[in-house]
């Protein structure tokens, strides 16, 4: 079995992780993974925790030196917007699309392929590996098993987390936070013109919908330009529908329907949702004060709107290079108050995850280097615009970084994979983890 072939087994299982709707990936998946490996002489063990689904393993005998991680799970899919089934595998010249073939199934065959070459050499120390099936929802099982591995003693000194992309050893990456600002339905009548109005989003650089890539300035986000025309327009707001499918998947469409004052009928619209609404330009400018540097600054979008118990609820993604809750919610307090006055707010963390900053001269950025130089492939260390699973990890002083093929439209339509890429990925890892856990 290749890496391909491996990879449409993989992609042929619905790991659609929704939490909104109350789904979550199935068994079968991490099933397969374990019989697979298995039929290859390598045995791992199938953790359940709250419905979700992980595997950990080991291989080589001695200290744990490095561990392999990547997830299986994927973010939920618009199939009107796909040219091709999104859990089928389809191969047009060298790009392999399906829902998950970049993020991160590719990788999981990947590595699955490298711990078959690697469990017939004699190491000179243990290979950990891990997959799991809640990376999408903020990585409880990949904290449950850095803690675990903490409690235990096996803490490796390396990890390769394979949720990258680029080919490319990514060196630093944000944490990721959730804001969640709420206000009353408040009706008023107005006299004026009932409307209508669509705005779309458009990355015409990098084609995705993942929250983390946005980018002020290339991107249009169709909530902030919906908020900039409310802004604009005096116009009052009466309600939102959207694409709206994850709190870091940037909604490809959202449609408002207001009143324009003037001459017409009596209308009830909302000054609640207009005053949401409009506060979004201010929140994603609010002046959010990180702890270290990030190309990427911080980042702050409105993926996610529902009405809820009367109240109109507005979901931010956020991404800083920070640890700190308190900073975040003092700034976006202060721009909430000046204006929605009395919405409500929360921020939410993993007070136990960190942000990924290791030092572009640490042993496992050469060593990733050099693998690739080995297989003509010529990179530099940069940093991801994602948060990922890593950060359950550094913050015990376990030196990472992250890593992945190339491909595209990640968390959009048509994502997909490049097959060269793809195709020397199992040996680039095999000989990385055979540079840092030397043979006997």
């Amino acid at each position: 079995m290749d890496v391909l072939e491996l990879l449409a087994e993989l992609v042929s299982f619905d790991t659609t992780n929704d939490p909104g709707k109350g789904i979550k990936p199935p068994k079968e998946c991490p099933e397969f993974i374990r019989d697979t490996l298995q039929s290859w002489g390598i045995e791992s063990e199938l953790i359940e925790k709250n419905g979700y689904y992980a595997l950990y393993g080991e291989i080589g005998e001695g200290e744990p030196r490095l561990l392999f991680m990547a997830h299986f799970d994927v973010v939920p899919v618009s199939r009107e917007e796909w040219d091709t089934d999104p859990f089928e595998l389809t191969v047009k010249g060298d790009r392999a699309y399906g829902r998950g073939s970049a993020d991160d199934k590719g990788n999981v065959a990947s590595i699955m392929l490298a711990l078959r070459e690697l469990s017939k050499t004699k190491l000179g120390g243990k290979i950990l590996f891990t997959f799991t099936g809640d990376e999408e929802i903020g990585g409880a099982m990949a904290m449950h098993i850095a803690e675990r591995l903490k409690e235990e003693g096996k803490l490796p000194e390396y990890m390769i987390n394979a949720d990258g992309i680029g080919m490319r050893p990514i060196i630093r990456r944000r944490k990721g936070f959730g804001i969640r600002i709420s206000v009353p339905a408040e009706k008023i009548l107005i006299r004026g013109v009932l409307k209508e109005k669509t705005f779309r989003i458009n990355t015409p650089v990098v084609e995705t919908r993942h929250a983390a890539y946005f980018l002020p300035g290339v991107d249009t986000h169709p909530m902030i330009a919906l908020s900039h025309f409310l802004r604009n327009s005096g116009a009052f707001a009466l309600s939102l529908e959207g694409k709206f499918l994850k709190g870091n998947v940037v909604p490809s469409e959202v449609t408002l329907r207001y009143l324009e004052p003037g001459e017409g009928e009596e209308v009830k619209a909302d000054l609640g949702l207009t005053r949401l609404l409009k506060a979004v330009v201010p929140l994603v400018r609010a002046p959010v004060k990180p702890e270290n540097y990030s190309d990427y600054g911080v980042s702050i979008t409105p993926n996610m709107y529902s009405f809820e118990n009367g109240r109109h609820v507005l979901r931010l993604d956020v991404r800083a290079m920070s640890r700190s809750e308190e900073e975040i919610e003092s700034t976006i307090r202060e721009v909430i108050e000046f204006n929605v006055p009395g919405a409500e707010l929360e921020v939410r963390s993993n007070e136990r995850a960190g942000y990924l900053f290791t030092h572009p001269r640490e042993g496992i950025v050469r060593a990733m280097l050099d693998a690739l130089e080995m297989f003509g492939v010529r990179a530099e260390p940069v940093e991801g615009p994602g948060a990922a699973d890593s950060r359950f990890f550094t913050p015990y002083g376990v030196k990472a970084i992250d890593f992945g093929p190339r491909g595209g439209n990640v968390h959009g339509p048509n994502e997909y994979v490049e097959v060269s890429s793809l195709r020397v990925l199992p040996a680039v890892y095999r000989e990385v983890a055979l540079r840092l856990v030397r043979k006997v």
